[in-house]
């Protein structure tokens, strides 16, 4: 989160993480993680942090977010995921079908959670 340009305290985090933590299992997974920035970025919605986040995942800075680029954040998030999660949560995005998410995509899957 503070890549992204948030800085909470760690009650305010676990407050966070109680509040979309669906399944109640102490931790969050991409959608609830995908659910909880979006919330954040629209309390923020600023053009400038939307762009912050994109670069986070976004690591080669070709404009694009490729399947392995989105393993590489999750996987530092600490979560593990099969090649099958990681390909259907680019084709949850992924509105042109090329097989990565671009820019105004991203934009579009933050701000509609």
């Amino acid at each position: 989160m503070r890549s992204l340009g948030q800085n909470p305290t760690e009650a305010e985090l676990q407050d966070m993480i109680n509040e979309v933590d669906q399944d109640g299992n102490g931790t969050i997974d991409f959608q609830e993680f995908i659910g909880l920035m979006a919330r954040k970025m629209k309390d923020t919605d600023s053009e400038a942090e939307l762009l912050e986040a994109f670069k986070v995942f976004d690591k080669d800075g070709n404009g694009f977010i490729s399947a392995e680029e989105l393993r590489h954040v999750m996987t530092n998030l600490g979560e593990k995921l099969t090649d099958e999660e990681v390909n259907e949560m680019i084709r949850e995005a992924d509105q042109d079908g090329d097989g990565q998410v671009d820019y105004s995509e991203f934009v579009k899957m933050m701000l509609s959670k």
